[in-house]
This record gives C-alpha cells, structure tokens and sequence, in this order.
C-alpha cells in the first residue's frame, strides 16, 4: 500500500491575512461538521488570475469574478442541509458539508476532488492508492457540483475511482448521460439533448431555419454544439456559421475573437437568430461588443444565462432584441428566499463566500445596480482587500433575491435532497453516526431508487442517470422601462411539444414568428423547394409545382403528385381538382344535329315507305326488285339510323356492345340486298352468253341474302363473345376524363368494316357493269355511285378517326354513317320516287315496254352484227313497234302489244321468232 501526501496551497480572505495557506484546512471556503459531511464543488468566481500567459511554477492561483448567482448555489446547498438537519428525515443523524471553489477551472477542481478522495480523518489529508476501495472511507459520502459540465467530466473521472456519488445541478452536457464513462455522475436536470431539441423545436416551429451558432471553445460548449448541429439538421435548421470563442478570458485572443464574431453577425443580414452556449461572463462580453455595433438579434440563450439577472440588466440592452432562453422549471423556493432575507444574521465564520460578499457589498454598494452588480463580478480578491478597509458592512436585502435563477437553486435544494433520501435507505438499519456504516458507493444503487414529492410530483432519476423535467421556455420583455424575465412557455422533453399558460402567451410566441430568419424566402403553398448551388439545403430557389402537382404547406421540399388519375392539378397548384367527366351528351350542339340527321334520315325512310307502298303495281316498283326487297333495304337504313343513337350519351356497356354490332349488321343486310338487285339487273341485260349461265348460278336472292347477312352476325357475334367492346377512361386530356367505348379488338372491328367493304366492291363491279342500261329504269348507275359514296366517306374516316381524340370521336362515326346511309339511300330510291311523283306518265307498263323494246333491239342489233352472220333479208329484218303503240291500235284491253315480222300477236306480250324477240321476252319476264 502506497501513500500519498497532497499539501495544497491555497487562500484565505480576511482583512489581517495575505493569500497563502499554511495547511490544507485553510483551502476549505464552507464547511459544517456532521455525522455524514457532503462535498460541493461551485464555480464561486468566474476564473483564475494568471500573471503569466502559461504557468511557469505549480500552485494554486488567486480567483476572480465573484458570481452572485452560484454563490446562491452554495447558499441552497447550505440551506438544504439545514432543513434536513432540522427535520425528521434523517433522525439521529447530521448532514455536514465541505465547500470548494472551481474558479471555473478544471485543475483548480481537481485540487478539491483530491481533498474529497482524502482518507477520513487523517490529519495530513492523504488519498491511498489501492486495487479495492470497497471498504475505503473518504472524507466525504456524496458531492454536489459541479457548475460547468467540463469541470464535471473531470471530476467525475476522479470520482469514479471509488464510486463517490456525484450529483449535479447545472451540468448539463449530453455526454455525462454516459454511465460507461461516468459511472457515478447524476444530475437534477434534463441531458443538453432535451435542450437542443427544444431549441431546434423552437426555431423550426417559428419559421426559421437560418441561423448563426456561438459558443465556448471547451468540452461544454463542444458537446452542446455537436447535440444542437444534430437537432438543427433533424428540423430542416440551417447553421450559417459557428463562432468559437475561448473558454477563459485570461486568453489573449479573446477580445479578437469577440470582435469577429460580431463582425460575422452583422454582416449575415440573413441571419436574424443567433444561439448562444455559453457562460454568462462570456455572454456578458459578448453583448457590450454587439451594443456598440447596433446589433438587433433574436438570441436564444442556454441554460448557463437563460435567467441571469447580471445580463438583462445591461445598460441599453433593448438594443439588442430579444431574448429567448430555456431555463430549468422551478419549484417552490419561497423558504430559501426567506433564508436569504435572514442570511446578514447567519454567522461568516466557516463560510469564506459569505465573507467576501459582505466586503463586496461593503466596496460596491455606492453604485448603481448594475454597476453594483459589475463591481462585484470584476473585483479580484486582491482588490479587494485592498479596498475594504475603512469600509463599512452595508447589507442589501433584495439585492440576492433578485438575482436568483430559481431553475438551478431548485435543482440544488433537489441534489441535496437525493442525496439524503440516499443515505436515509442506506441508515435504516446502520448507525450512521459511525462514518464506517457504509461506503459512498453503495449510496449509488440508493440514489437509482431515490424518488423525491415535489410539488405533488414525483421525480426520479432515470437509467442515465438524469432527472426528467420540463423546461421554462423565457422570454425577456421591457416592462415599465426595464427588461424582466418572464415565463413565455413550458417545455415538455417527455411529449417534446411546448405547453402555453394562456393566450396571451401564444400570442407573445406567434410574434417571434413575425421575423424572419431565413436563407431563402419560403416557398408558398403551389410552390416547391429547388436546391442550388449552396451546400445547405436550407438555400434554395422557389419554382412553382408543375401540372398534375401540388403542395399545400410552405417550404415543401418537393409537390405531391395527384394520387389518381382521376384527378388534376394546373402549374402552381394547392390542391387537385376531380377531372370532368366529357362525353357527347344529348345536349350537346354537335349531337343535336347528328341526331337531327339521323331523325331526318328516318322520315325519309317513311316517306319513302309510304310513297312505295301507295305505288307497288307501278313498274318503277317492280323493277326495283318488289316491295319485298324495297321494304328490306328501308328498314336497314332505318336500323342504320338508330344505330347512331347509341354513340351519344354516356357510354354503357349495353351501348357499347349494341351501335357497332348493329350498323354492321344493318349496313351487310342493306348491302346484301342492293347486290342481289345488281344481280338481276345485269341478269335481265347482259348479252353474253358466259356471263348469264355464271349469274344465273350465283342468282339466288334469298340464299344469297342470308350467307352474305349471315357472315356479318357471325363475325360481330364472336367479337362480343371474345372481345367484346367496354366503356373505356381515357386520361390523354389533362383536365378531363373521356369516357368512351373501347371496342375491345380493333381487328375485330377492321374485319367487320372490311366485310362490309367486301360486300360494296363486289355490288359496286356489279352495277358498273349495268351502267348503260335503260335510262328511266337505270337502277345500276345509280347503285354505282351509291357505292362510290361509301367508299369516299369510309376512306376519309380511316385517317380521321385515327387522328381524333375526344368526346367528339364518336360523332366522326355517326357522320361517316350518315353520309354512307344518305348516300346509299338517296342514290336507291330517290330516282325511283322522282319517276313516281314527277313522271307518271313513264310510269306506266305501255311506257316501259316500250323503252325495254327499244332498247332491246338496239342490243339485239348490236349482238347480231358482232356474233351471227345474216343474209341480206334477215339482215334487212328489223324490229320494229307497231305504230305508235297506242291503244286503239293492236291493243287487248288498253294494254300495248308489239309485233314483229313473222310473229303472232299475243295478248300483253309477243312470242319471239328470232333474236330481238327473245331478248324481249326475257327482258319483260326478268324485270
């Protein structure tokens, strides 16, 4: 077993003594006596003097900066044990402390932290080195402190190497929440996490994200920028810059390093929110340099100087802007606030603090408040035994009221508390009065169980080791003509959302959001973040959404797409819009003279109807095939005409599967009928003798009628079975949905059009081979051109109705039809009814027997002098009619007869003896 002795220089403060210590008791600043003592370690002054840039021999040197709000630490710790002491909670047993100064400083802790390892009761302060300090007794059970997290970490390093609890009320950095590295570290406040986040939740719910970051340049402010990068960048919050300053003012580059930090935030116009971590005497000088440049700033202040009175009583410290911190959320305190009213009767024996703060008061109370308030920070303990004498004690009652910063007094009051429930666990069965009964580092597995009534809430440490509370979210508002700091909001860690106490307080929120603190303008609803060149995504160029996009929040990274395609959005949209559904309604001008075609067309099929059924023993009727066939063809022209209803209106499956069904059917059946008729028309006239043994072969109308319609049924019949036509959306309108009928297989469709087509050709070469045929009865030219008609319109629809798109296609079909159907019909019947009205008189049978003869011979001759050789007197042998043909004449019953050489005259028609008779005869019975 090694040994090892510290004697520690130190200083003392009084009027009669210099600044050395002769032993070791002398470095003690507070102490009590007790059955278990508690160690405490405060940053009671801001820093240590350093005569030289870097120390050039070992030893302890003077503090300075006197900091009234730890000082109150140290007065709470006090206070705590006090009440303890003079309560039931420990009974029989006596709480004492040691006290120590950090002055800020991680080595001048480190001096304490070796006093506190110190073995208990030994007179030269020795700390042993052992393998096992399971049974070691140090000086102390437990330490509070320390101030500052760096200070922390050190110390608690030191600590662990015998487990001593440590428990914190202000070190707040995320890294302690490490019990692999910090064991016995505990602490009475939320880990920086909480606070960052906070931070970053607050900026990002008021609108900002283009900020400026300024802290120490120590593990401290290290720690709380690294935790605040990683929460900034959580909530789309951009870091302009990061300003380092040193951590000690004794630091020859500081004032330099100031003045380019406020250089760097008046010249980022952008950045209007600056976040500060750092100490309060940091902040302090920081906020004179930025008065003298007139900077106007929205500073969010961490906890170190959220609620430091020393601050928000600068001189001209409106100019600034404002101040919004978070501050730890604060119990009931009102019985350490009646503490410090009677503290000027508390003795000052064992307790240096209170000493130097009665001369302080004695040097500084001539002066205003804040420059009270500054006196006493700047006043080194050499000064200020220099300026005390002569001086009177003045004491100042509000003066330590009104600098209280309730969240880390009531954190103190707590660490002290959570210590002594500790021990209480551990004194239930012990005598505690022995410093043997237990060891400090069983208090730790005491401390994880620890649950401490506060204001009718219970807290606990959690398994990191830290305490779970809200946050004060405060605001530093001119009231009356000064700048007070006042509760704007709690923060909850747990939910992390912010709670308001009333409207009042939301309103004072909602104006932060009025100032802007962005790298780009945002980007309103129907508008969308486009990135450039900078490398924060929080700069960036507004474009608007394009078609078919929208977003409907500011600052939106990209625009939603329209989730269905039933649905649109213009450019620069906000929302989507349901797509109008287009189809050729029955109101619809277009379609209401389509279907004033169509219903035309059907008048003239009953005209027609009517004028052939009055007149049905006219030859002109008969010729044309009987009013069998003419009543066939009409009614598939008028189902050729209903057909085009079912392409208007909204389309049906059953309409869908009906119109084209239907106008093939209808248009083969009408086409059946006009080939048959073109086949007997070429029959009755042809003089080739070849050609009328094949037409009489292929002539049979009613078989013919039925394959040719027939064909048709079958092929629309397996298209409806195999692909049948369905209503159809069609998308290519960006605003619109088009319904319409997709016909299942375009194939199927071609093969019933092309059928169609087939049947036309073929009547088409039929009639134009009887074009010169007589010319009052000359049904084939006209068929003839019926079918040209056809051909150009269905011709001219192919590449029309590919390039159509809309709700118009279907009425590019209904006109192909109609034209089609006019063309056909007119070019059938309206020739034949124009005989029957206007030329009766060549409506007779006397007249078309005539003009059958005559045209018969013509052929006759024709044939006779191609085909056969004659001799002179048959030669000479022509037809001829008798007379004039008149009634009174080689007539039977009105009717008119025809003679030629040679024959005998027979009642209604002749018996032919040669060529032209015959061909008479054939012509009358064919007809």
């Amino acid at each position: 077993m090694v040994f090892v002795s510290f004697l520690i220089p130190c200083f003392v403060i009084g009027t009669d003594t210099v600044f050395s210590c002769q032993n070791t008791d002398d470095f003690t600043d507070a102490s009590s006596p007790g059955d278990i003592v508690i160690g405490g370690l405060f940053a009671v002054h801001s820093a240590m003097l350093r005569p030289e840039e870097y120390p050039i021999k070992p030893g302890i040197q003077n503090c300075a900066g006197f900091e009234i709000q730890i000082f109150l630490q140290t007065l709470a710790m006090i206070h705590a044990i006090e009440m303890i002491n003079n309560s039931t909670l420990l009974p029989g047993v006596t709480l004492g402390y040691e006290i120590y100064d950090t002055c800020a400083d991680v080595t001048k802790a480190m001096v304490s932290a070796l006093k506190f390892l110190a073995k208990h009761n030994s007179s030269e302060d020795v700390v042993e080195l052992k393998c096992n300090y399971s049974d070691y007794i140090p000086r102390i059970k437990a330490v509070i402190g320390a101030s500052y997290s760096e200070v922390s970490m050190a110390v608690s390093r030191l600590l662990a190497l015998q487990l001593i609890p440590q428990v914190s009320p202000a070190s707040s950095a995320e890294i302690l929440s490490d019990k692999i590295r910090f064991p016995s570290f505990f602490r009475t406040i939320p880990s920086d996490f909480h606070q960052t986040r906070a931070m970053a939740h607050l900026i990002c719910e008021s609108g900002w994200n283009w900020i400026g970051v300024i802290a120490t340049d120590d593990d401290n402010g290290r720690f709380a920028l690294e935790s605040f990068g990683v929460q900034a960048m959580a909530n789309n919050v951009c870091i302009a810059f990061k300003e380092m300053l040193p951590a000690y003012l004794s630091d020859n580059t500081f004032h330099t390093k100031v003045d380019h930090a406020i250089e760097k935030i008046v010249n980022e116009t952008r950045v209007n929110v600056i976040v500060v971590f750092m100490r309060q005497f940091h902040v302090l000088r920081l906020f004179k340099k930025a008065i003298e440049r007139n900077v106007n700033k929205i500073w969010i202040a961490s906890d170190n100087w959220s609620a430091a009175v020393k601050i928000s009583t600068i001189p001209s410290i409106r100019q600034l802007g404002t101040v919004v911190g978070f501050g730890f959320k604060s119990g009931n305190i009102s019985t350490f606030q009646d503490y410090l009213r009677n503290l000027h009767e508390k003795p000052t024996d064992n307790n240096k603090f209170l000493r130097e703060y009665i001369m302080l008061l004695s040097v500084c109370a001539h002066l205003e408040y804040h420059d009270f308030q500054m006196c006493i920070s700047n006043q080194s303990q050499d000064d200020l035994l220099q300026n005390v004498e002569n001086k009177r004690q003045i004491w100042r009652d509000d003066f330590l009221n009104a600098n209280i910063e309730p969240g880390f007094i009531h954190g103190t009051i707590l660490a002290v508390y959570a210590i002594a429930h500790a021990i209480k666990g551990k004194c239930k069965d012990r005598n505690c009065k022995d410093p043997s009964a237990f060891m400090p580092w069983e208090l730790l597995e005491e401390l994880k169980k620890v649950t401490i009534i506060d204001d009718d809430k219970e807290i606990k440490f959690d398994s990191n080791g830290d305490m779970s509370i809200n946050y004060d979210v405060l605001l530093w508002k001119e009231i009356d003509g000064h700048v007070e700091i006042t509760t704007m909001a709690e923060y909850d860690p747990e939910k992390g959302g912010f709670i308001f106490g009333d409207e009042e307080k939301k309103k004072e929120f909602l104006d932060l959001k009025k100032i802007q603190s962005t790298c780009s303008q945002h980007c309103r609803p129907g508008q969308m973040k486009k990135v450039t060149e900078s490398p924060h995504t929080c700069c960036y160029e507004c474009v608007y959404c394009p078609e078919n996009h929208y977003s409907n929040q500011t600052d939106m990274d990209y625009c939603y797409r329209c989730n269905n395609k039933t649905y649109w959005a213009p450019v620069n949209s906000t929302t989507c819009y349901r797509k109008t559904i287009h189809f050729l309604t029955w109101t619809d001008w277009f379609a209401i003279f389509l279907l004033l075609l169509s219903a035309f067309g059907v008048v003239l099929v009953l005209l027609i109807t009517i004028i052939f059924t009055k007149n049905v023993n006219t030859p002109v009727v008969k010729a044309s095939g009987g009013l069998t066939v003419c009543y066939i063809i009409l009614f598939s022209h008028f189902l050729i005409f209903l057909s085009t209803v079912f392409f208007i209106d909204e389309p049906t499956e059953f309409k869908c599967k009906t119109r084209q069904a239907l106008f093939g059917i209808s248009f083969a059946l009408c086409i059946s009928c006009i080939l048959i008729k073109s086949l007997k028309i070429l029959l009755a006239f042809s003089f080739d003798p070849k050609l009328q043994n094949f037409l009489k072969c292929v002539y049979k109308p009613v078989p013919t009628v039925v394959i040719c319609t027939g064909i048709q049924v079958i092929i629309c019949t397996f298209w409806l079975i195999f692909r049948t036509p369905f209503v159809e959306q069609n998308f290519s309108i960006p605003r619109a949905i088009i319904l319409e009928c997709n016909e299942g297989s375009i194939v199927a469709f071609g093969i019933m059009l092309s059928y169609i087509a087939a049947l036309a050709f073929i009547c088409f070469i039929f009639a134009f081979k009887g074009r010169k045929l007589p010319e009052n009865y000359n049904e084939a030219k006209f068929i003839t051109f019926g079918m040209l008609i056809y051909f150009i319109s269905w011709v001219v629809f192919i590449p029309v109705y590919a390039t159509t798109f809309g709700k118009y296609l279907p009425a590019v079909e209904i006109i192909v039809v109609l034209i089609s159907n006019y063309g056909i019909l007119c070019c059938t019947f309206f020739p034949k009814c124009y005989i029957i009205i206007y030329k009766q008189e060549t409506n007779t049978k006397s007249a078309f027997l005539k003009m059958i003869y005559t045209y018969s011979t013509k052929s006759a001759g024709s044939v006779a002098g191609s085909q056969i050789y004659l001799d002179s007197k048959s030669s000479s042998s022509q037809a001829t009619v008798s007379e004039s043909c008149k009634p009174e004449k080689n007539s039977v019953n009105g009717n008119c007869h025809f003679q030629l050489p040679g024959q005998k005259l027979i009642k209604g028609r002749v018996l032919p003896k040669n060529t032209a008779g015959t061909m008479v005869r054939k012509r009358v019975s064919s007809i």
